[in-house]
C-alpha cells in the first residue's frame, strides 16, 4: 500500500501535486524542487519533508547517472491513529514552505540502515513490519524536530486565499483546474467565477497566455531553448508548446534564437 522507494528514470517526474506528506531521504543522486517560489537541492545523505496539499516540480541532475531514493508516504488515516495513539499535540510551524529540510541526525541514519532488512520485491518493506517501521520514523521526526507535529496533524482542508497571488506563483503548474480549486480553498465553479472578476478571463486562457508570455521573456531576453523550458512552463509536449508559440506571437519558438 505504502511505497517506500522507487527507481526514477526521468529527469523530470511530473507528479507535482502532493496528496500526503511524504518523507524522502536521498540515497544515491541529486534532485531539485521548485515550489513555484524557490528551488531547493538534495543530495545523498540529506532528507526532507515534502507537505501535502502543495505544488512541486522534481528535476533530477542530469549530471547524476542514478537515483535512489528512500520514500515514506505518511496518509492521513495513519496519522489520526498514531495522534490518538500518542496524543500527541501539534506545535505551530513557523512556516508554511512546500519543502521542509530535515538537519543531518544520526536517528534518521540509523533507521535508514535499519529498513534495508525487509526490503522486498521492488524495494517495498515486508507488510508485517510496514506499521511498525512507519510509527518508527514518526516517532524520530518528532524527536529531532518537534515542530513537525503542526505539519502532521494538521487535518484541515486548504483555506480561502488571494487567488491573484497564488496563480501569479504558480501557473506554471501543469495540474487540473479542480487542483487549482482545491488549493485556493474553493470549489471548482467558485474558483471559475473568483477567477473570472480577478483576471477578466477564463483561468485555461489565462494560463496559456500567461506561459507564453514568460516564454517569450525567456527565449528573446535569456537565450533559452524552446526544449529546455516547455516543460517546465506546464505545457506537456514540444509540440504542442510551439503551436500555441506560433498561434500567439506569429512565429515559431526556434525562430527567436537567430535573431
Amino acid at each position: 500500500m505504502r511505497a517506500i522507494a522507487n527507481d526514477v528514470k526521468t529527469n523530470v517526474l511530473k507528479e507535482q501535486f502532493i496528496p500526503d506528506h511524504l518523507f524522502l531521504y536521498i540515497i544515491q543522486g541529486e534532485v531539485s524542487f521548485f515550489d513555484g517560489n524557490k528551488s531547493y537541492t538534495y543530495r545523498a545523505g540529506e532528507c526532507c519533508i515534502a507537505r501535502k496539499n502543495h505544488l512541486v516540480k522534481f528535476i533530477l541532475n542530469s549530471q547524476t547517472s542514478e537515483f535512489e531514493p528512500i520514500m515514506f508516504c505518511f496518509d492521513e488515516e495513519f496519522l489520526r491513529q498514531f495522534q490518538q495513539k500518542h496524543q500527541s499535540k501539534p506545535l505551530k510551524m513557523a512556516t508554511d514552505r512546500a519543502i521542509i529540510k530535515l538537519d543531518q541526525a544520526d536517528l534518521i541514519d540509523s533507521f535508514i540502515r535499519s529498513i534495508k532488512p525487509y526490503y522486498k520485491g521492488a524495494m517495498e518493506l515486508d507488510e508485517a513490519f510496514e506499521d511498525l517501521k512507519y510509527e518508527e520514523l514518526l516517532i524520530i521526526l518528532l524527536k529531532t524536530k518537534p515542530e513537525l507535529s503542526g505539519v502532521f496533524f494538521d487535518f484541515g482542508i486548504p483555506q480561502k486565499i488571494n487567488l491573484e497571488a497564488y496563480m501569479n506563483r504558480n501557473f506554471r503548474f501543469n495540474v487540473s483546474l479542480g487542483q487549482f480549486a482545491y488549493l485556493t480553498g474553493r470549489s471548482l465553479s467558485a474558483f471559475k467565477r473568483d477567477f473570472k472578476a480577478v483576471f477578466g478571463e477564463t483561468p485555461s486562457r489565462w494560463l496559456v497566455k500567461k506561459r507564453l508570455q514568460e516564454a517569450y521573456v525567456l527565449l528573446e531576453k535569456e537565450r533559452r531553448r524552446p526544449s529546455d523550458i516547455y516543460l517546465d512552463l506546464g505545457f506537456e509536449s514540444l509540440s504542442h508548446f510551439s503551436i500555441a508559440f506560433k498561434k500567439a506571437f506569429g512565429v515559431v519558438p526556434s525562430s527567436l534564437q537567430t535573431n
